[in-house]
């Protein structure tokens, strides 16, 4: 990967992880510059699992973090999920099957990225 193509592309990563925060702190101030309307209702947990996605998707487009970028989208849906099962309000019939499904995706890759360390320590020493 050439220097420009790598300065091009964490630039990218920034946008998005700025996004994706935004989204998840204001969600309705974004709606309203982005689209010139408030989110309110079901559209703000949507806006806030939008947010975790760019946010891992910033991550994964950082030069060498894609493991990252999906563990960072996973467990931080897992947690919010779970949070929105626990208050009550936005409860479906997939919903815990959703919170249980990306935490043994984290840690399925959580246990890969120690894995690939481990073998990486084996190599070189």
């Amino acid at each position: 990967m050439t220097g420009a193509m790598k300065k091009a592309l964490m630039l990218a990563a920034l946008g998005e992880v700025a996004t994706g925060v935004a989204l998840l702190m204001v969600p309705s101030l974004v709606g309203r510059l982005l689209l010139g309307a408030e989110l309110i209702g079901i559209a703000l947990p949507v806006a806030r699992v939008a947010g975790m996605a760019l946010i891992g998707l910033g991550v994964a487009c950082w030069p060498g973090l894609a493991l990252a970028g999906m563990l960072t989208y996973s467990a931080g849906v897992a947690l919010y999920l779970a949070y929105l099962g626990i208050g009550g309000e936005w409860v479906g019939p997939l919903l815990w099957p959703g919170v249980a499904l990306h935490a043994v995706m984290a840690l399925l890759l959580v246990w890969t990225w120690r894995d690939e360390r481990r073998t990486q320590a084996t190599h070189k020493g």
